[in-house]
């Protein structure tokens, strides 16, 4: 028989999920042995492998003013969901945007029966626990603004809670479990929850506290007074002095490879997958170009080709020398072997001239031939294509755009796969505890250890090999340097929010003008699924 509490029923009516949720490794007698305790928790760390791997990246990523998911013909336009996020006009039914809910809301589910399971008296079991539970609240805080807050068992779902409480009820329960997480770096502990992890959440909460704390998010500028950043700095002193982290254990690219894992020392707290066991991840599925299935490998299905980065993004990767450039590959194309562009062997698509441009109609439209892939930098609708970011689905259409090649295409994966990809996905690095001590001491915390925003900044540009800055940086200096570090990770929606920039002009968002002035856009809505079970929940400000 399986332990059930109210506080987990709770949450599953309010993520309107299976209520037979199956939790595999629990029971009502507590497990006598470490092993069978580290299984429950395996389940609570797994809750939020899939919308990590797709809905909560997509959901960060094109609203942001990173890439653009286009229609091709009448292929990918799928309602208008990945429209309305690049334009800023979502709604409550956008059918991405549940996932971030439901998911983060079964991990607390299960955070919450693990620590009931384990009991007050075994502090060094529930800390843990509590620990990736405080991450999880930080995801619906960060996404959706107030939540239920649900701790121990409960009669009925309670009423959301705001999100300036949410914000500091993380903070409270990290301080409260900080000391009790490990401190070992190791293979037993990757992927969970360590001091470590703690220490770089509070930093995130705390670079964000002005924000999260505004009564009403519309309201918030970066003006706003900001008085946790000298614990930012204390939280990024803790990482950085434990002398367990570092940036260079890989090249910049090598850390991202469906072959990543432990070993990558700029990991601090990162999300596991296989393709086999521990699948949700298809990042390159939506970025490799429609026609290029066997580019990198003969892989056994077909790829989407959506995701083109906006060429207002990519013009930030132009420092002479800087590894983090090969993130984005465009112009001719070549077959890719080994981690290595193959320039001896140019990629070639057997096409016409009507198949390059559907427009093209002389006498020798139809005539075939062999043509080398080329991307361009430009992103340009269909005439009539407004209304689905629809650019063709000739050649010319699916070319258009540079891609992302960070999160490596796994050529391993077979048809029973399906496209899911071995690549762990990073949540906090060590590169970021750098860039955020930088930020909070340009924004006002005291400089401890001799360090030095342009300092800090250096550390980065040295271990890419990017050109050292020769001069104290500026706030848009560092925003600047984490669109070149984090790119593709779900940092930049979170970034530009805080820099009062997530209203800016980007792409094609002038075909939804409302957008530059609908702040309340800043959090997303409660899904309509979720406010049909909890009635008694009021919708999101702005979204009514």
């Amino acid at each position: 028989m399986r332990l059930f509490s109210m506080s987990a029923l709770a949450l599953t009516v309010a993520s309107c999920t299976d209520l037979e949720i199956d939790i595999k490794s629990q029971n009502t007698v507590f497990p006598d042995s470490e092993r069978a305790a580290e299984a429950i928790l395996a389940d609570v760390y797994a809750a939020y492998r899939g919308a990590l791997g797709r809905d909560h990246w997509m959901a960060q990523t094109l609203s942001a003013d990173e890439a653009v998911s286009v229609a091709m013909g009448t292929d990918y336009y799928d309602g208008g969901r990945y429209r309305e996020l690049h334009v800023h006009n979502w709604t409550p039914d956008n059918s991405i945007i549940p996932g971030m809910w439901n998911s983060a809301s079964v991990g607390i589910t299960l955070a919450n029966n693990a620590i009931v399971l384990f009991g007050e008296e075994r502090p060094n079991l529930t800390a843990p626990a509590r620990a990736i539970r405080a991450y999880y609240y930080f995801i619906l805080m960060d996404n959706f603004g107030a939540a239920p807050l649900i701790t121990a068992p409960v009669d009925q779902v309670p009423n959301r809670t705001s999100r300036a409480e949410i914000c500091r009820f993380i903070e409270s329960e990290l301080l409260d479990v900080i000391d009790l997480l490990p401190t070992e770096v190791s293979i037993a502990t990757y992927g969970k929850s360590t001091k470590y992890m703690a220490q770089a959440l509070l930093a995130k909460l705390y670079l964000n506290w002005a924000v999260y704390t505004t009564e009403d998010v519309a309201n918030y500028n970066p003006a706003v007074p900001n008085e946790k950043l000298n614990q930012v700095v204390a939280m990024c002193d803790g990482i950085i002095e434990s002398g367990k982290f570092n940036l260079s254990s890989h090249k910049f690219m090598e850390k991202f490879r469906p072959n990543n894992g432990y070993q990558i020392k700029d990991f601090i707290f990162a999300v596991p997958y296989d393709r086999e066991k521990q699948q949700g991840m298809t990042y390159s599925r939506f970025w490799i170009h429609r026609s290029a299935q066997n580019q990198f490998a003969a892989l056994p299905q077909s790829v989407g080709g959506t995701f083109r980065v906006l060429p207002s993004y990519l013009d930030k990767f132009n420092l002479p020398g800087d590894e983090r450039n090969q993130s984005y590959i465009g112009g001719k194309q070549y077959y890719w072997s080994n981690y290595t562009e193959d320039t001896n062997r140019p990629f070639l698509i057997r096409t016409s001239k009507r198949g390059i441009d559907q427009d093209y109609t002389a006498a020798d439209a139809d005539e075939q031939f062999d043509w080398q892939l080329e991307t361009t930098n430009d992103i340009v609708l269909r005439p009539d294509g407004a209304a689905t970011l629809n650019v063709g689905n000739d050649q010319k259409g699916r070319s258009m755009g540079y891609r992302s090649i960070k999160f490596y295409m796994d050529v391993a994966v077979t048809s029973a796969n399906q496209r899911n990809q071995s690549n762990d996905v990073p949540i906090f690095r060590y590169a970021d505890i750098l860039l955020m001590k930088a930020e909070a001491i340009l924004r006002g915390a005291a400089p401890t250890n001799g360090e030095t925003p342009q300092s800090l900044i250096n550390q980065i540009r040295a271990y890419v090999n990017a050109p050292l800055l020769a001069t104290a940086p500026t706030l848009e200096d560092i925003l600047d340097e984490r669109a070149r570090e984090f790119a593709d990770e779900s940092w930049r929606r979170n970034d530009l929010i805080r820099y009062g920039k997530f209203e800016d002009s980007w792409g094609f968002r002038s075909l939804y003008p409302a957008g530059a002035n609908e702040k309340y856009r800043r959090i997303f809505p409660v899904p309509t699924s979720v406010l049909n079970v909890n009635t008694h929940w009021d919708q999101n400000n702005g979204y009514q």
